[in-house]
């Protein structure tokens, strides 16, 4: 057979690829897990009692804007490695960034802080519990990322399990912040950042087994 006729057979029923593919099936996918995962912190930890007077206070939309930027980020970054051959360096750049000013932030309050209250500023009341807390309601949003992405064409494994599990730690520091009332930014640099580590370091172990294709 000639080469022009087997590259015709083989293009007959090529259709052209939908540009919006990877970011209905993200948007899809954790819709169901973030609503899974909300449903879960009302049940097993409520919202804070004071909400209406802490949706008040600049630190408590702060809060939640961290999260939600690195939320963002993560999701850039899961939809470039979908992708076979995406150039990262943009999605990088956009992960550390709001991290790097949280850590920014928190360095400069302390520095500034009694000594004294150095330690109450990082541990809050909560760290023992914080971190944990934000990995288990990620549990669904894991799940609805790692389906999205098993759907698409990843073929950097582990670095596409650690960018699902960190969309999904994200996602779900967002929803557990409607719960938590710590707001000093060093607790959020630590504990915060150390829930969202959580699924992203799990991802990269399960990548390369459930994301092969």
């Amino acid at each position: 057979m000639k080469t022009d006729r087997l590259i015709s057979l083989l293009a007959a029923g090529a259709a052209p690829i939908d540009p919006h593919a990877v970011a209905r099936r993200f948007a899809s996918g954790l819709a169901c897990g973030a609503a899974a995962a909300a449903v879960l912190m009302l049940m097993f930890y409520g919202l804070r009692t004071d909400i209406a007077e802490a949706a008040h206070l600049p630190m408590f939309w702060g809060k939640l804007g961290f999260t939600a930027t690195v939320a963002a980020a993560a999701l850039f970054l899961s939809g470039r490695l979908a992708r076979p051959g995406a150039v990262l360096t943009p999605a990088w750049i956009a992960v550390a960034l709001p991290l790097a000013i949280i850590w920014a932030m928190s360095a400069m309050l302390l520095s500034e802080a009694a000594p004294a209250l150095r330690a109450q500023m990082v541990l809050g009341r909560s760290w023992a519990t914080c971190s944990l807390s934000i990995a288990a309601l990620s549990a669904p949003i894991f799940i609805a990322a790692f389906w999205a992405m098993r759907g698409l064409a990843p073929t950097r494994l582990a670095l596409g399990g650690a960018g699902a599990g960190l969309l999904a730690g994200a996602l779900g520091s967002t929803i557990y912040a409607l719960h938590c009332v710590e707001m000093e930014a060093p607790f959020l640099a630590v504990w915060y950042v150390a829930g969202m580590a959580i699924p992203a370091v799990a991802g990269a172990l399960l990548g390369p087994r459930m994301l092969r294709w």
